[in-house]
């Protein structure tokens, strides 16, 4: 929601998009576990946030857009990837996968927040870009990302990492235990760096 809210202040157009398949499982979010037996489908999901102005992850082009960014989120690690199962021997989405090679490749702007920056490094593998990331400072999730062939860096919660050469920027969000006003200072400076490249 605060990277639509920043998107949003900025008066950019907003394309929202989601996989058009069942999540990995269900979370009760009170207590971090799996429901049992309950499917629900990721694009339907996302429409709630996205107030019904969706579209299916397959049918977006890279020529439509100026820049991506992937708001993180645990799901990302689970449903846009297995990062969250397979680490740095997962695999990102085919539609993502597609879809950020093909921006990166006419140097379009790619933010990734949270968890999200382990999922971009699982696709930039496959163009051995060497991006700089950061998810903070958490050893085992930077391990990861160094393993894919990106380089780490440490960042507080507040700020972001640039990436010029490849137009890439991401920000630690909720990876950093910290309160949402200090999430939301990273979150803002992503938005306004993609925002930046774009134009």
């Amino acid at each position: 929601m605060l990277t639509l809210l920043h998107l949003d202040r900025a008066g950019a157009e907003i394309r929202c998009m989601a996989p058009d398949q069942d999540q990995m499982h269900v979370v009760d979010h009170r207590t971090g576990e799996p429901v049992p037996g309950e499917r629900r489908n990721i694009l339907q999901e996302a429409a709630r946030i996205a107030r019904g102005r969706i579209r299916d992850l397959a049918r977006v082009e890279a020529r439509e857009l100026d820049g991506l960014i992937l708001p993180g989120g645990y799901g990302v690690a689970k449903n846009l990837s297995d990062f969250a199962v397979k680490g740095a021997q997962g695999s990102p989405h085919p539609d993502l996968l597609r879809l950020c090679l093909d921006l990166w490749k006419a140097r379009k702007p790619i933010g990734a927040i949270c968890i999200a920056p382990a999922v971009l490094a699982l696709v930039l593998k496959r163009a051995e870009s060497g991006a700089s990331l950061t998810i903070g400072d958490d050893p085992d999730t930077a391990a990861a990302l160094e393993a894919l062939g990106s380089r780490h860096v440490v960042c507080p919660v507040e700020d972001f990492v640039a990436d010029e050469e490849n137009r890439i920027c991401s920000a630690p969000a909720y990876m950093i235990d910290a309160r949402i006003s200090e999430v939301d200072m990273g979150i803002a400076k992503v938005v306004a760096r993609v925002l930046e490249w774009a134009s």
